[in-house]
């Protein structure tokens, strides 16, 4: 398994804070929060209230991160990543299985939230390593703040998730988007 395929969860985690009105906190209760997990097996077990409030304050951590990044801060970015990893120390293991050769792993070891830390800092830490914080994004929808990695091989993408080009159209239409280049909006933090 690629590492930097946890970047995703440092991306879910923060987005978590963007809720529509009456939309339940994804950390407000183990319930919420093991359907926000349930396509990873690795964070199913025992959700703690402890879990569920270090979850928040990564939460706000990881939004930091993507805030430094969003200004052009790179250096920030990366110091916050690096606060972040001697946190939340990682366990790596070799590991083969379904015919593959063997490959890295994250140790399933800790409370839900230690290996959901692990994942998410680490991948983000290894895809802004990689290729630089000027690939943490947020949405090109004025209205919208969710945060994104563009792993695009020519660095184009300039939509979340949830959005795409064809209803961004639509709305560009009705309300003038952010000016091309501007990276000072800020993602929401909990």
């Amino acid at each position: 398994m690629n590492l930097t395929s946890y970047a995703g969860l440092a991306v879910c985690l923060v987005n978590t804070a963007i809720r529509a009105d009456g939309e339940a906190d994804p950390l407000g209760s183990a319930d919420c929060f093991r359907a926000l997990v349930a396509d990873h097996p690795s964070l199913a077990g025992t959700v703690t209230r402890q879990d569920l409030d270090s979850l928040r304050l990564l939460r706000a951590e990881l939004a930091a991160v993507f805030a430094s990044a969003l200004a052009g801060d790179e250096g920030a970015a990366m110091a916050r990543l690096n606060a972040l990893l001697i946190q939340h120390p990682v366990h790596p293991v070799l590991v083969s299985h379904d015919d593959e050769r063997w490959h890295l792993h994250l140790a399933e070891v800790g409370s839900v939230a230690d290996r959901y830390a692990a994942g998410a800092i680490t991948g983000l830490a290894m895809f802004a390593a990689q290729y630089g914080t000027s690939r943490l994004e947020i949405c090109a929808i004025v209205s919208c703040d969710r945060v994104f990695i563009d792993s695009s091989p020519n660095r184009s993408r300039r939509y979340c998730a949830e959005h795409c080009a064809a209803r961004a159209n639509v709305r560009a239409i009705r309300t003038p988007e952010r000016a091309p280049g501007n990276r000072s909006a800020a993602p929401a933090a909990s």
